[in-house]
């Protein structure tokens, strides 16, 4: 409440004081106005004494005689006795004096105050003690040429009276000072009262509390206009602003949950906003760690954006067919790919997207490098199938016996050809159609069975045996298809590749909530470290003419490893300490 006392006050005191002013003001040109009147309507009255007097003296020529004795008999013609007459020459010698009997001990009046007045403008007045009787008078003299007539009346109590202002006017005037008072009072306290529910309206609004309870009752006026047009202005702004907030709030927790790294960037290149996915992969780009997101425009990497943006920093941006500027490349770093790209809106603001594009990228790669291997595959198979049909068209003299034997060499090229192509359809369709496959809780057991079964002469005739460690319990969700892919292949790698006389176990060593955890190996030769890590890779071989002997595709254990996958599982291989190969995977119980 001091805050709004201290305004109203300060309205009151600054009208009270102009008005004071103007009351100062009026009242000091009144004063002076009905002073002036009284001195002159005095000064009318003596003038026309003067008048008289000197109508006397030319009349009576009594300059011409000498005989200023005879001014007595005017003066008892005057009406009023206390006016005194005194004639001056133009020496300032008093000759005549009706309040002095004997003027010749009279001084000179020539340095009088009313006399020299009267020399320099025609007449003149002034009030004073008199030297002479030791009275005081109010003199008005007026120059004749020849002499100067003098007149002056008693300055007593009912001089002074009349020469004194009325009092009326000056009641009138604070009456209306009064008035004036209270309707400055009674204005400002209303003005104080609006601006008071101003304030606090204000208030409630700067710290958000609700308004709608707010006294309604406005004044059919314009200061009642003027709070209602406020409070539908203010209603406005918190709709829109209660709009944006919303708008906001979900445009950040769009951001949040991308998985692109997005920021925008004002034109002098500070950030307006970024999501944690765009501190993340400036990180994976930069050498240095930052939680800023204008680091990017010290990283090398992004120098093309740097360009990008300076260049159109300068210039008009133009939008035929609402293109925007924009520039989009790929960055490679740690054996990671991103995709960069920066859009430069009208206002010059920007901004820079972020997109890890390693697995497309990487899948693109691989794709080219497939269909490389794939031609370079199927050459052999097809050039041997070539060169049987060729030998056996060109040469009809060829025994049957030997032809017969060029048929089974072109047949098995077709096989492994076949197999070559069932395998690469097999790896694309697990990496490209994963979510093809249908899933459901299958005993694996019969599953190792059924692969068993399948290659039971080919173990037979490598003299390998076989051991199977799973319990009928052991349930997995799995592909069916799938799951006799991935023993078909690991079994497949021991009989081309572990020997005779070895021994092929599959056991379940360690299960938990989620996962059971097998264990398959064998008793061979094992592989030489250097290898292991490659060993999933597509068409790689340890022995690549050896390989092509037993038959292989070279997409066997990458098989097994993306079927794993898809499974959920994790796969790894390493070298028996005793001999041989092992493989340590998992596979998904849900």
């Amino acid at each position: 409440m001091a805050i709004q006392r201290t305004f109203r006050r300060r309205i009151f005191i600054n009208f009270f004081v102009l008005f004071s002013i103007f009351i100062l003001a009026v009242l000091g040109f009144q004063y002076d106005r009905e002073k002036s009147y009284r001195v002159g309507e005095l000064e009318s009255i003596l003038d026309n004494t003067t008048e008289i007097t000197y109508r006397f003296i030319e009349h009576k020529k009594i300059f011409e005689s000498g005989d200023f004795k005879a001014l007595d008999t005017l003066k008892l013609l005057l009406p009023d006795p206390n006016t005194r007459i005194t004639i001056v020459d133009i020496t300032g010698k008093v000759v005549y004096d009706s309040f002095v009997p004997d003027v010749s001990k009279v001084e000179n009046h020539i340095n009088r105050p009313e006399i020299q007045k009267a020399i320099n403008s025609g007449k003149g007045s002034s009030i004073r003690l008199s030297n002479t009787t030791n009275q005081k008078f109010y003199y008005y003299a007026k120059d004749f040429k020849k002499y100067l007539i003098r007149t002056a009346a008693v300055y007593n109590v009912d001089t002074a009276k009349f020469l004194k202002t009325s009092r009326i006017f000056l009641v009138f005037i604070v009456s209306l000072f009064l008035l004036m008072w209270f309707l400055l009072h009674f204005t400002t306290r209303r003005l104080s009262e609006f601006i008071t529910k101003l304030k606090d309206f204000a208030l409630k609004a700067g710290q958000n509390e609700v308004i709608s309870k707010m006294d309604s009752n406005f004044q059919d006026n314009e200061l009642g206009v003027i709070r209602r047009q406020i409070i539908q202005i203010y209603n406005n702004l918190k709709t829109a602003k209660d709009e944006l907030t919303s708008e906001k709030e979900k445009l950040y927790g769009h951001l949040q949950v991308l998985k692109e790294g997005i920021s925008i960037f004002s034109p002098e290149k500070h950030k307006i906003l970024a999501n944690s996915h765009f501190i993340q992969f400036i990180n994976m780009i930069s050498d240095k760690s930052t939680i800023s997101a204008e680091h990017i425009f010290s990283i090398p990497e992004f120098s093309k954006i740097v360009e990008f943006v300076d260049h159109y920093r300068g210039q008009d941006i133009q939008t035929p067919n609402k293109e925007l500027p924009q520039i989009e490349y790929t960055i490679e770093k740690s054996e990671k790919f991103f995709q960069i790209r920066c859009i430069i809106f009208v206002d010059k603001s920007f901004e820079v997207l972020i997109s890890d594009v390693t697995r497309p990228e990487k899948q693109r790669l691989l794709k080219q490098q497939l269909t490389s291997n794939i031609a370079h595959e199927l050459k052999t198979p097809l050039s041997s199938i070539k060169g049987y049909l060729e030998t056996l068209i060109t040469n009809q003299s060829i025994p049957a016996e030997k032809q017969q034997y060029f048929l089974e060499k072109a047949f098995a090229q077709s096989e492994r050809l076949t197999d070559l192509l069932n395998d690469i359809s097999l790896l694309n369709n697990i990496e490209d159609a994963g979510g093809l496959f249908e899933f459901k809780p299958l005993m694996l057991k019969p599953v190792i069975r059924d692969v068993i079964e399948n290659l039971k002469s080919r173990l037979t005739n490598k003299n390998m045996e076989y051991r199977i460690e799973v319990d009928n319990e052991v349930v997995v969700n799995g592909n069916e298809s799938l799951l006799f892919s991935i023993f078909q292949n690991l079994i497949e790698n021991s009989i081309n590749y572990a020997g005779d006389n070895t021994v092929i176990s599959i056991r379940k060593y360690l299960q938990d909530d989620k996962f059971y955890y097998f264990q398959y190996a064998d008793s061979g030769d094992g592989i030489s470290e250097e290898h292991l890590p490659r060993i999933f890779e597509r068409f790689y071989r340890v022995d690549y003419g050896r390989s092509r002997e037993t038959g292989g595709t070279g997409l066997g254990l990458s098989i097994v490893k993306n079927a794993i996958l898809l499974h959920k599982g994790e796969i790894s291989v390493r070298n028996r300490p005793e001999g041989g190969l092992e493989f340590l995977f998992s596979l998904s119980k849900k």
